[in-house]
């Protein structure tokens, strides 16, 4: 034991050293060998030496202090959980996690240019007689857990697509990463070139701020080098599903705070379930973000989680019951759909999904808030320079929403523009739904179908609503559009656009959801042109909104086709 604690010393002091001699200018060249020149100055400019990572295997938190206070390092607070590494630890050794007690701690160095670093120090506590023994072991022998870390400064999509870009150029594979929603951050994991003069055979890249969509190209690179452990995630995605649902079924967010912990046994208890099986639904929805473990057995709700909350404004909680309910039940049919071009969803219930759920009050209400709870989507949308020049007009304007579901849009953009009137075009049962959300003093409530849009407004809206159909019943409802707008209106389309240049989309996604699930399809905005232009109207732009949304811009230019 006193040649292991010697061992763990040694290294931390190593660490230590290194942290301070090094810096961005002169460990890049190491790590990623012929870097020179005009690229490697770009790269010091762009991306900053943070600190450097080992594990140890302290006996007991004496220990552990000891060599950090050996080290020149204030022990300072205890240490945190380090879930990561723990789960890392936990299937490289076949173990439970919950065996492992790893924490991380981060004490300060000073660099060589006096800048301010840390040595980041996993521990895994290794009592005598633990049977942790061989872990400890090996991983001195092979330092999975070691790596060198460097901050981006000021990072966009360019910068990251270009730091990226240079680490592959010089032999730096994609070896993972994740989002950090807690401290907001974005970590991009490479492996080092064989060829590589460090120590570190692993390289993080450090981006604060939310880079999803940059890890999401990131980690395609990655997983496209271990295809069989690729395809056993993607083939287990329906279990993630069916976790979100029952987490928001039995209303475990709602009994989840996000500031504190709470032990599984009191969480249990709180929502009727038993708690060995609750502790390892919560330990797969962790590998997501969706909570997080403090201590084994302590999980604490993260806000990704929270939008499952049942009352919160914007939970989606109404969509996690709507996908891993009756939508989960007719995708289980998809190869029906593909192979005949069927809807799947009329093929297991009998009819289509607008007539299935209008027969049960309980999924039309269920149906109704989970398209609300896209509300993300259509955020911006009041702010739109088209509804913008309509509360300008001193006559006043009119806004209507078409199959506008429960008023959630025309709420936020009457409260926008209290210059505005508005129509809500709906069936008669979303209506009596929609009518204490809007005041009836600005909103005329219109019983029926797409027949029947009412003439004579300014701006006519289409959220989600076009994706829906055919090709045919689109153009069908556009004709009816087109023939009530006033040759000075606006018609104002919400939808996803499809990627003409094959990258990931969630529009791809939804397409087969759509041809699933309701008989309609996502479409390239040259689609949507030409029907456009079917109906007599031209499109004349589109701006991007959350969640990969677009909304279209279109206005009359013939006179009204009528359908």
């Amino acid at each position: 034991m006193i040649t292991a604690l010697s061992d763990d010393t040694s290294r931390l002091r190593a660490t230590v050293d290194f942290v301070s001699q090094q810096d961005s200018e002169t460990l890049l060249p190491l790590l990623l060998p012929g870097l020179d020149g005009p690229e490697l100055r770009a790269l010091v400019e762009r991306c900053r030496f943070a600190h450097a990572a080992l594990l140890l295997f302290p006996p007991h938190p004496r220990a552990l202090d000891a060599a950090l206070t050996e080290c020149g390092l204030l022990p300072g607070a205890a240490p945190q959980p380090s879930v990561v590494v723990r789960d890392r630890l936990a299937q490289r050794h076949h173990r439970a996690a919950a065996d492992l007690d790893v924490g991380i701690l981060r004490p300060a160095v000073h660099g060589r240019d006096g800048r301010p670093r840390m040595v980041e120090v996993f521990t895994l506590t290794v009592p005598p007689g633990s049977g942790l023994e061989a872990i400890a072991e090996r991983e001195r022998a092979h330092h999975d857990e070691a790596h060198v870390a460097f901050e981006v400064a000021a990072p966009d999509p360019l910068v990251l697509r270009g730091l990226r870009a240079s680490f592959a150029r010089y032999g730096a594979a994609p070896d993972g990463g994740g989002y950090n929603p807690h401290e907001n951050g974005t970590v991009f994991y490479f492996a080092a070139p064989a060829t590589s003069k460090a120590d570190y055979r692993r390289i993080e890249l450090y981006a604060p701020g939310d880079h999803r969509d940059q890890l999401a190209a990131h980690l395609a690179e990655f997983r496209a080098g271990q295809p069989a452990e690729t395809m056993l995630r993607l083939l287990t995605g329906a279990w993630t599903t069916q976790a979100l649902t029952t987490f928001a079924h039995l209303r475990v967010p709602d009994a989840m705070d996000t500031d504190r912990a709470v032990d599984i046994g009191t969480l249990a208890s709180a929502v009727d379930a038993d708690a060995d099986s609750l502790s390892v639904l919560l330990r797969h929805l962790a590998g997501f973000g969706v909570v997080t473990e403090e201590a084994p057995g302590s999980f604490r709700l993260t806000p990704a989680g929270a939008l499952l909350r049942a009352g919160d404004p914007g939970s989606m909680r109404a969509l996690a019951l709507m996908y891993g309910g009756p939508f989960y039940q007719s995708f289980a049919a998809l190869t029906h759909t593909v192979r005949t071009g069927q809807v799947a969803f009329e093929h297991v219930f009998g009819t289509n999904h607008f007539d299935h759920f209008a027969r049960d009050p309980r999924l039309a209400e269920l149906f109704d808030r989970s398209m609300a709870a896209s509300r993300r989507m259509f955020e911006p949308l009041p702010a739109h320079p088209v509804l913008a020049a309509a509360a300008r007009k001193p006559r006043g304007a009119t806004v209507v929403d078409i199959a506008g579901g429960n008023g959630e849009l025309l709420t936020h953009i009457l409260a926008t523009h209290p210059g505005l009137d508005s129509v809500l075009l709906e069936r008669p049962h979303v209506i009596e739904a929609a009518r204490p959300r809007l005041d009836a003093r600005r909103c005329t409530f219109l019983a029926g179908d797409f027949a029947d849009v009412p003439p004579g407004a300014d701006v006519y809206l289409l959220s989600r609503i076009l994706h829906d159909w055919d090709d045919a019943r689109c153009l069908d409802i556009l004709r009816h559009i087109a023939g009530a707008m006033p040759a000075d209106a606006d018609l104002l389309i919400v939808e996803r656009l499809l990627p003409t240049d094959g990258s990931p989309s969630l529009a791809a996604a939804w397409d087969l959801h759509m041809r699933c699930n309701v008989g309609g399809r996502e479409r390239t905005a040259q689609h949507y042109a030409r029907l456009l232009t079917d109906a007599g109207l031209t499109l004349v732009g589109h701006t991007p909104l959350p969640l990969e949304g677009r909304v279209l811009h279109a206005r009359r230019t013939s006179p009204a086709v009528t359908p």
